[in-house]
């Protein structure tokens, strides 16, 4: 049965593309630019497969990113979608794209995978089409099966079917076989030309090293090498095409790869080099001569407007997509979902519980004054640091898939981020609040919490975790490395706490212009609120003696953060506007268009 009601051909005339192909990086200035693309043209229809074959360097990913709309430089020529120019709007909403690095949420199973994708479907219309899908792709076996633990073959397969569940109209595939064994590469292409003619979606992919029994699934194949075409058409028509100019395919050889080494450039020497360089020039020019350029598209129908089977989901329901995703991932029973668990509940509690190890029996006298303080910048430390701890193990994954789903145009970064805080900060406030009851009686030497005090402990460190997490956020937009991203931030909470928390130098020792600069930090926010709960609200048990000195709570105070009697209002409100307000600046961070460095680096 058909899925597809159109007939729909996708086209390419002329095309020419430059781009970058030596950049230095973001702070290296423009590398070199060169001609990729010269003069491509393709024809696809509905319920065929064409493939792309080229040794390395021939422009294969090129022309699929030019199709794609994904293309960095400058592209000249046409590409058509039933006679339609192919917006990369139009291309988002009728057409899928499966690049060869494909990211999967730890902890989901296949299904759920599938599942989740984003379509305008839903409910029992959305669970059939998965089951299809999962049929289609001989996956149903292992629908329960958590993607960490699929194998190459399936990985691929489940890759596809992300973007079929979509119901595309063209489907272009980067390098599927790549890594493939003999059999798992055979069972992916009869798959891709079965589905294609099931459900009337065309087919484009690219193939390095073709085997010869993929290729009676092949409807078209398009032979490009250094960017120039040496043959587009029918595979059938090919065999004859070759003849014609005097180059037959030898019996038993694979048709193939005959002609992809006849359309590769010989590098084992110079003359061999110079030789199939002007072999494959000719060869270029003469099928550029005897396929001349059409005037017009081949298929005109709707007057120029493309049917639309299916809409673009909004963005609540792609929220809504995603924070189940979010939900599933943390909640499964595996071992992804124990570690991100614990992560996201018992990390900050289990690191306060570590305290009771190094600050029990800390008296009230100048000693004691001093282990408290050390105390606090304890306290404040672990929980920037869990905070980073638990971001650069979760986010990174989300992150990787964020930079792969954004070309789709399936969600935005606000959306992302919208998503994940809304899982991350319940659980936040949660480990915070059985963190606060863990460290409560050993910072204040109480077993009951007071209602205000425990308030106070409880922003302090929600808003330090909450602070490191969007900080490092922050930073893994730009870093792909994790732990790049880790350093940078720890960095900079560390010049924070030692500058801005009173803990490591009194206010006292710092320049003028020092102490004005630390008002805007997180640090000396929550650290004066750790200070008052500690020093002004506890019942002072110190007799002083000879060898005994008993410090008073606002003296301590002044020389520590140069306020005899914090504001707890002024640092509650701060505490919180910092963690909040960079959530809210990283949502804005994220919507903005990452420079093409930063999108090369992410895509590898």
């Amino acid at each position: 049965m058909k899925m597809i009601g159109s007939d729909y051909v996708l086209e390419a005339h002329n095309i020419f593309h430059t781009t970058e192909v030596d950049g230095g990086g973001c702070f290296n200035g423009a590398g070199s630019s060169a001609l990729v693309l010269k003069g491509v043209n393709l024809t696809v229809h509905s319920g065929e497969v064409m493939a792309i074959l080229g040794s390395k360097g021939s422009g294969k990913r090129a022309l699929l990113d030019v199709i794609a709309r994904r293309a960095e430089g400058s592209t000249r020529g046409q590409v058509l979608l039933n006679g339609s120019p192919l917006t990369k709007a139009l291309f988002q909403q009728r057409c899928g794209y499966v690049t060869q690095s494909c990211t999967f949420i730890p902890g989901l199973t296949v299904a759920q995978t599938l599942h989740y994708t984003p379509t305008i479907l839903s409910g029992y219309l959305k669970s059939s089409k998965v089951r299809q899908v999962l049929a289609d792709l001989a996956l149903s076996q292992v629908a329960h099966k958590r993607v960490e633990y699929l194998n190459m073959s399936e990985a691929r397969r489940l890759s596809i079917g992300v973007q079929l569940v979509r119901d595309p109209v063209m489907l272009l595939l980067d390098e599927p076989t790549q890594g493939l064994d003999p059999l798992s590469a055979y069972l992916l292409i009869s798959i891709l030309s079965n589905t294609a003619k099931k459900t009337g979606c065309g087919i484009l992919l690219s193939l390095e090293k073709p085997r010869s029994d993929v290729f009676p699934f092949l409807d078209r194949a398009l032979f490009l090498c250094l960017g120039g075409v040496v043959y587009s058409g029918g595979t059938r028509a090919m065999l004859e095409y070759f003849h014609g100019i005097g180059f037959p395919c030898p019996q038993l050889e694979n048709p193939l790869m005959y002609y992809l080494c006849l359309s590769t450039v010989d590098r084992r020497s110079r003359d061999r080099f110079v030789e199939s360089s002007q072999q494959i020039e000719a060869l270029v020019e003469r099928f550029s001569r005897e396929t001349p350029l059409s005037d017009g598209p081949v298929n005109n129908m709707g007057s120029g407007k493309v049917p639309l089977a299916y809409g673009k989901p909004g963005e609540l329901k792609v929220w809504v997509m995603l924070y189940l995703k979010l939900l599933a991932s943390t909640f499964s029973c595996g071992t992804s979902g124990m570690k991100t668990l614990f992560l996201r509940l018992f990390i900050l509690p289990l690191a306060m519980g570590l305290m009771w190890l190094f600050y029990t029996n800390v008296g009230d006298d100048s000693h004691g004054f001093f282990s408290k303080n050390g105390l606090i910048l304890n306290i404040l430390g672990l929980a920037y640091g869990c905070g980073i701890l638990t971001t650069i193990s979760l986010f990174p994954i989300w992150r990787k898939r964020f930079s792969q789903d954004t070309p789709e145009g399936l969600y935005s970064g606000a959306t992302l981020l919208i998503a994940y805080n809304s899982v991350s900060i319940p659980f936040s406030l949660i480990s915070a609040v059985i963190a606060s009851l863990v460290i409560y009686p050993l910072l204040l030497d109480s077993k009951l919490p007071n209602g205000t005090t425990f308030a106070y402990l409880l922003v302090a460190l929600w808003s330090s975790y909450v602070l490191a997490e969007q900080l490092s956020i922050a930073f893994l937009l730009v870093v792909k490395v994790p732990y790049n991203a880790a350093i940078a931030v720890t960095y900079i909470l560390v010049i924070s706490i030692a500058l801005a928390s009173g803990t490591v130098r009194s206010f006292k020792g710092l320049q003028p212009w020092l102490q004005d600069n630390t008002k805007g930090t997180h640090t000396r926010y929550a650290s004066s609120l750790l200070h008052s709960i500690t020093f002004q609200t506890r019942n002072m048990n110190c007799t002083p003696t000879a060898s005994v000195i008993c410090p008073k709570p606002a003296d301590f105070l002044h020389e520590r953060l140069g306020l005899a009697d914090p504001d707890e209002t002024i640092d509650v409100v701060a505490s919180c506007a910092f963690a909040i307000g960079l959530a809210a600046f990283n949502m804005l961070l994220y919507m903005f268009p990452m420079p093409r460095c930063v999108r090369q680096k992410f895509r590898l």
